[in-house]
């Protein structure tokens, strides 16, 4: 078995865990309680999810029938095995098969199993799921390319997207789904597709974000969606719910409850007090934006009432003043990226070749970073603006280095196939913008960590930057970095994006930096903002007085109270 666990963490998909199982049935049963159901679970694993909702409709006194696919023929016995034993059931209809292959999109009907009324398209009363969780591109280039092309999807999408349609297509119309994947496509751009498809096909009924839980084995951060099918569906609002491991240091009140599931049946919003752990939950409507990206928005009454003053004292976006970019991908980082150069003697490159870097693990929000020295062997330079990459024969040190990583880099078909040098860094960015004043910040931060750097040095991939190219920028990226690094922002942030990791990491993607609000940019507000983000700068470890400042300053020019402490 454990071995088996092992195999379903490397291909994407988790047991559901019995207290998630028997929570996602009780809501199912409340919004499907009729007699004669059949249910469908497209990827059934264990079992866990049949066996949660047989058991709710059998102490309900319902008839029901049980259809289960999945591609592991052992998952299967022990799925057998835990319907005869927990609820006596030896009827299921267990179907050793790929849910997404045996489903076909153009036909009405597809017979499966022995029986000729026994079907997958348009034949679910309620559908209970959890599909695996893996970018389809880990597949293989050709399986990724089959399901794309099957289901009509673009770009780098998630396993369970394929799936949530595939169900779609089985259910009934009023039928209802619940399904359980992970939370990235609430609010991701890459998850614009998914999210059109649901809204277009179902009444949602609810969302239930349930972040930092911890409730799987393996590292994701997994969401319920209910929906009943309808197709052409004119969703306005829904209901939504979300809980979150709290890790502000929050001391006011708490309400004790036995386990996560427990607090969200709860009528109650707040602080929640789960054995040694504090828990934020948080419910209200789901908004719908009317926009291309389909957006979704998870406020209480209180939030959105907060986020609209941001939103309406706001005048511009950082997109509409600034490009956030990603930075350098060598793909190849222990051969590229070191703190060690001067231990290699006489294998080390030119030092004209070695470029000061700011890493996800050198950075901080004010000040100099200055904690681990990390250089990139940097074979590019700028020729009137454009990017070239270095002759080796111009440099015999940098040639010899290259040479006895030669075989690694040469394993890079990627960058040989589109015609580049085969010691080239994959993603170099533009050399001539690194001699510019930029901020930049990590990826992935507990908190914000916006710094500014006058440096000329060169920015890692797991970081992004914003350049100040004109003279007159300067200011209004020291105008960003004032209002990034401020807890007002931060609050935005985890409200309006509600990305966080676990242990409280934030994801700071392009996405949302780029949509963070500005006041007028030549305002005495924003002017104060800017003069105290120029004293901060000054100090290596400035005061709080002065970030205290700073706060006051941030949420005047937002019509807001300062915010001193998140909670």
């Amino acid at each position: 078995m454990k071995t088996e666990i092992n195999h379903i963490k490397q291909t994407g998909a988790t047991f559901t865990p019995t207290g998630l199982a028997n929570f996602l049935a009780e809501k199912l049963f409340s919004y499907h309680s009729a007699d004669n159901i059949k249910v469908i679970d497209p990827a059934c694993g264990d079992g866990a999810l049949l066996t949660a909702i047989s058991d709710v409709l059998q102490k309900n006194s319902r008839k029901f029938e049980l259809y289960g696919f999945d591609s592991n023929t052992d998952y299967l016995s022990i799925a057998k095995e835990n319907l005869l034993l927990n609820n006596g059931i030896s009827d299921a209809h267990l179907a050793h098969a790929d849910f997404l292959k045996v489903i076909d999109l153009k036909k009405k009907q597809l017979s499966l199993f022995n029986s000729d009324d026994s079907c997958i398209n348009e034949s679910a009363d309620l559908i209970i799921a959890n599909p695996p969780y893996v970018r389809t591109q880990i597949l293989g280039a050709e399986q990724a390319q089959l399901l794309s092309k099957k289901f009509g999807l673009k770009g780098r999408v998630d396993l369970y997207f394929p799936f949530l349609i595939a169900m779609t297509h089985a259910l009934k119309e009023n039928g209802i789904l619940g399904v359980i994947t992970s939370n990235r496509y609430l609010l991701t751009k890459s998850g614009e597709s998914i999210r059109h498809f649901l809204n277009k096909n179902f009444k949602i009924l609810e969302v239930i974000d349930l972040g930092d839980t911890k409730l799987f084995d393996a590292a994701v951060l997994p969401a319920i969606f209910i929906g009943r099918k309808k197709v052409n569906s004119k969703n306005t609002t829904s209901k939504f719910y979300k809980i979150y491991e709290e890790l502000n240091g929050y001391n006011g009140k708490l309400i004790s409850s036995p386990t996560v599931f427990d607090a969200l049946n709860s009528k109650d919003n707040g602080f929640f007090s789960i054995g040694e752990k504090r828990y934020k939950k948080s419910s209200g409507v789901l908004k719908f934006g009317k926009t291309k990206e389909n957006t979704w928005t998870m406020l209480s009454d209180e939030e959105a009432k907060w986020v609209s003053k941001i939103d309406n004292a706001s005048k511009s976006f950082v997109k509409d003043h600034f490009k956030v970019r990603v930075g350098i991908k060598t793909t190849a980082d222990k051969i590229f990226i070191s703190d060690k150069w001067e231990e290699l003697n006489y294998t080390k490159p030119e030092d004209n070749l070695l470029k000061g870097l700011i890493s996800q693990e050198n950075i901080k929000p004010w000040g100099v970073c200055n904690e681990k020295k990390l250089r990139v062997l940097y074979p590019h330079f700028s020729l009137k603006g454009k990017k070239q990459t270095i002759d080796l024969n111009d440099f015999p040190k940098a040639k010899k280095y290259f040479i006895i990583h030669k075989e690694k880099l040469k394993g890079r078909k990627y960058l040989i196939d589109a015609g580049r040098y085969w010691y080239e860094i994959w993603v170099p960015q533009n050399p001539a913008l690194w001699k510019f004043p930029k901020l930049v910040f990590p990826d992935i931060s507990t908190m914000p960590r916006f710094y500014y750097d006058i440096s000329g040095k060169i920015v890692n991939g797991n970081c992004y930057w914003i350049v100040a190219e004109k003279d007159e920028d300067k200011d209004k990226l020291l105008l960003v970095q004032g209002i990034a690094n401020s807890k007002l922002m931060t609050k935005y942030h985890d409200l309006v994006f509600n990305n966080k990791l676990y242990s409280g990491r934030r994801r700071y993607f392009a996405q949302y930096v780029e949509n963070y609000p500005l006041p007028k940019v030549n305002s005495k507000e924003s002017i104060e903002i800017i003069n105290i983000v120029k004293k901060i700068n000054s100090h290596s470890e400035p005061s709080e007085t002065i970030l205290e400042l700073l706060e006051i300053a941030v949420a005047k020019a937002f019509n807001v109270a300062p915010i001193f402490n998140l909670d």
